[in-house]
């Protein structure tokens, strides 16, 4: 009797894609974008075998590495173009950015910890995304500086209405992010109205590391 063949990389890609597009993520751009990016290299070393599973995985600094499900969701709920400015809070690993700087025109980062910021800027370098500005500092500031922004993605739950990041946003841009002080939090869609109001859509449950105040303080 033969051994059961090991799947091969490419096979994980294609059960994961159609993971995504089973769970409602059916935008062609953005699954063919994650099909593209090498989400092992934004994953530690101990789990790299698991980084084409949806599912969410630690990284350093007690934070993770979201579920492929949940960043083909939040991008596809942006509508980004190639015009697009994007402001992303909560650089992370850097997998989401990456993924949002293949479909925006540039993407502004903010990580509030400079071990994460640092680990993701040479990834990016590896892989030679030169639309990408990265910045070590409170997300829940926003960039003041570089606004207005056509899109804002938080990659952490906001307690509430997050009021300071949605004056950085143009009169008709779009922010999702995730709200609630619970383990569980709602994930939210505000669509400006051009008029300084905002349609606000609620998209699903989900589960995020909370939005913190001020930069960290590491050893």
């Amino acid at each position: 009797m033969s051994e059961p063949h090991e799947e091969t990389p490419q096979a994980r890609m294609a059960r994961l894609i159609l993971a995504l597009r089973t769970q409602g993520v059916t935008e062609p751009r953005v699954l063919k974008v994650i099909e593209g990016t090498p989400r092992e290299l934004f994953t530690p070393e101990l789990f790299r075998e698991r980084a084409l599973e949806d599912s969410a995985l630690p990284i350093a600094c007690g934070q993770t590495i979201s579920q492929p499900f949940i960043v083909g969701l939040m991008t596809q709920a942006l509508k980004l173009d190639r015009r697009s400015r994007v402001l992303e809070i909560g650089t992370g690993s850097g997998y989401q950015t990456a993924i949002l700087s293949k479909l925006a025109r540039l993407v502004y980062t903010v990580e509030r910890y400079r071990t994460l910021m640092r680990e993701a800027e040479a990834r990016f370098k590896e892989l030679e995304l030169t639309n990408v500005i990265t910045r070590f500092g409170d997300g829940g500031e926003g960039w003041p500086e570089q606004a207005p922004f056509d899109r804002i993605m938080v990659t952490a739950a906001a307690p509430g209405e997050p009021t300071a990041l949605l004056q950085q946003l143009k009169p008709a841009g779009i922010l999702v992010a995730p709200i609630g002080r619970g383990p569980v939090q709602t994930l939210r869609r505000y669509t400006g109205d051009g008029k300084g109001g905002f349609q606000v859509e609620d998209l699903i449950d989900v589960r995020f590391v909370p939005l913190l105040e001020g930069v960290a303080k590491e050893p």
